[in-house]
Formats: structure tokens, sequence, C-alpha cells
């Protein structure tokens, strides 16, 4: 949302967040609307399962329109070598270990403002991982993260669905 001169309102992405980002940089997508009624508020494609490689450059990207990224939870056990904690450009970032499966990250801002990203899995098709980035944006959007990497062919059936 805008104001009348085109800015964008505080506390609010930049419209251009709605896009995937060029290649060479962070695969990024993040709701942009003020309500954040959706399950997911974006998605985010890493290139390996290297967390201390791939997780500066997500908090780089995020702390440039959001602010300063406290922690960052995720299920240790989808990545390779989970630290306690991350510094990113001289500022110390908590990795909290949850399970809460390798198709999400919680990123934490402040004391209480989480956002959830989908994780598109490094091995997905660029087709697949671009669906499943703009699904996961969708205002208002209700699947899980697991349904939509179902739904675009990345993820599997849970045992006994599908055919």
């Amino acid at each position: 949302m805008s104001d009348e001169t085109g800015a964008a309102l505080p506390g609010l992405l930049p419209d251009r967040f709605r896009q995937a980002a060029k290649p060479g940089t962070v695969l990024l997508r993040l709701e942009t609307t003020q309500s954040r009624e959706g399950v997911l508020d974006g998605a985010w494609w890493p290139r390996s399962r290297d967390i201390g490689v791939e997780l500066p450059g997500l908090v780089r990207a995020l702390t440039e329109h959001l602010g300063p990224v406290a922690s960052v939870g995720l299920d240790a056990e989808a990545w390779d070598d989970v630290p306690a904690r991350l510094v990113v450009d001289g500022r110390s970032v908590h990795i909290d270990r949850y399970p809460v499966g390798d198709d999400t990250v919680i990123v934490t801002r402040g004391d209480r403002d989480h956002f959830s990203l989908l994780v598109v899995p490094p091995q997905a098709s660029q087709e697949a991982a671009l669906s499943a980035m703009a699904r996961a944006v969708e205002a208002d959007g209700t699947d899980s993260a697991r349904q939509i990497l179902v739904a675009t062919g990345i993820g599997a059936d849970p045992p006994g669905e599908g055919s």
C-alpha cells in the first residue's frame, strides 16, 4: 500500500518484494499487505542446506527493509551444522531449533514480530520454486508450507495420500 506520493507506508515492504529476486541474489518473496492474515508471510529459496552460507543473505535482505533480525527458528535436522547463533554484519542472530519441518523458518525481529517463511528446497526446479513462492505470498492464503510444496510438485504426498 502506498500513499499518494507512491512511498511505502511505514512498516510495509515495497511492492517489489512480491517479485522474486534476480539470479545471484537472495531468492525471497514477502507478502506486502498490511493485514498479514495469510498462513505464510513469504518464501525463501536457499541454494543449499548450509545454514552458515545461506542465512546471512536472508538476514541481510530482511534487515535492509524490516530492521534488525533477532532470531531465526528452523528445524535443525533439515540443515547442515546449525550453530546456536550466527554473526551477520556485526550483529548476533540467535538460531532457535524447532521441529517446524524443513519447509518453514520463523524469523523474529524485535520482541514479538514473527514472520513465517516457506523454505523451497534447494533442489527444486526454477519453475516449481517460483510457483511455490508465488503461492506463499497470496493475500489471505490458507495453504500450509507443506501443502504448497505438494501442490507445486516439489514435496511428496504424505503417506497414504496421493496416487
